[in-house]
């Protein structure tokens, strides 16, 4: 772990937490209850690489704490009077006991008021195969097995939590600079708005996004592939846009499903959720998904709703 706030000592389990000593008796403010985030997801899928952007985001991060600590950990941020307003805490797969001590920490820290986030990091079999067999290290949970042996098996273990998680970001096709970027858009902001969004493009012929919560289809519009002067250019490009929302049904489409949104995102806040990733596909992801993705975003950015937009597989092609 790299460098952090305060004094430091191992535990049995290679994690790094601070010392003190905390008063028992002493009541702590809820005002000083610091924010806590819960990094975890598939190994080789960017946990380190989140946890280093919030460090450098002037997160206090502890790095393979057993979840059973997280209690106290949050305990003595409360008590550093401010010096520890915000925790990030990252916590991988080993076995099914360590779940049981992580759902009686999430329990223990909802019976305490403490606001607390998941985050957590996906990628598909082939992507995470990939990054393991180019570092030629083996999967923790392989054995004797195959990586995608472990793979299988981590999947499983982590399909509750995965569930749970507020933010789910597919690194399959990230570099380590886009998803510090897709950290950064959600975290770097000092005030914590009531709903971030991510409005992603994507062509089905790449295949569906794994982290997107809902999936709009553009491909009821007329395609400008098939017109030879828009072809070369993408949805960013006025002429392809106004060739787009020019068609039938398109700005009604926009309309109503910007209406939509208004309704879900209420829903959202009342239950909490913090992120939603809106998946806008058309076949290759280049004319309508695009244009249509930056009028959508730009509707609910007019909402109040902070909005990150993402084209996945313009340029692709």
């Amino acid at each position: 772990m790299n460098e952090h706030h305060g004094q430091q000592e191992q535990t049995g389990d290679g994690a790094q937490v601070s010392t003190g000593t905390p008063n028992e008796k002493a009541p702590v403010p809820e005002a000083a209850i610091p924010e806590l985030v819960i990094i975890s997801g598939m190994s080789g899928a960017g946990r380190s690489t989140a946890a280093k952007c919030l460090e450098d985001l002037g997160w206090f991060v502890v790095d393979n704490l057993p979840p059973a600590l997280i209690p106290t950990m949050v305990e003595l941020g409360a008590r550093s009077q401010g010096n520890v307003a915000r925790i990030a805490v990252v916590v991988d797969v080993r076995g099914r006991r360590f779940f049981d001590n992580l759902r009686e920490s999430l329990a223990d820290l909802e019976a305490k008021n403490v606001t607390r986030r998941i985050v957590f990091l996906e990628s598909s079999d082939e992507a995470l195969v990939r990054r393991f067999e180019s570092v030629r290290r083996p999967h923790p949970l392989q054995g004797d097995g195959r990586i995608v042996d472990g793979i299988a098996a981590e999947r499983e273990l982590l399909r509750e939590l995965r569930g749970d998680a507020d933010l789910v970001i597919d690194t399959s096709s990230l570099n380590v600079h886009e998803l510090r970027a897709k950290m950064d858009a959600q975290f770097a902001g000092e005030e914590e708005p009531e709903l971030r969004a991510t409005v992603m493009s994507f062509g089905y012929k790449y295949g569906l996004p794994v982290d997107a919560d809902l999936v709009v289809d553009c491909r009821f519009l007329p395609n400008p592939h098939w017109v030879p002067e828009l072809r070369p250019y993408t949805g960013l490009n006025e002429e392809v846009s106004g060739y787009v929302f020019n068609q039938p049904g398109a700005k009604e489409f926009l309309d109503r499903y910007t209406e939509l949104l208004q309704l879900v995102a209420t829903g959202y806040r009342r239950e909490g959720k913090r992120y939603v990733t809106i998946a806008v596909g058309c076949t290759g992801g280049k004319h309508r998904s695009v244009a249509m993705s930056e009028r959508l975003a730009a509707r609910l950015a007019a909402e109040g709703v902070e909005t990150v937009v993402v084209h996945r597989d313009m340029g692709r092609e």
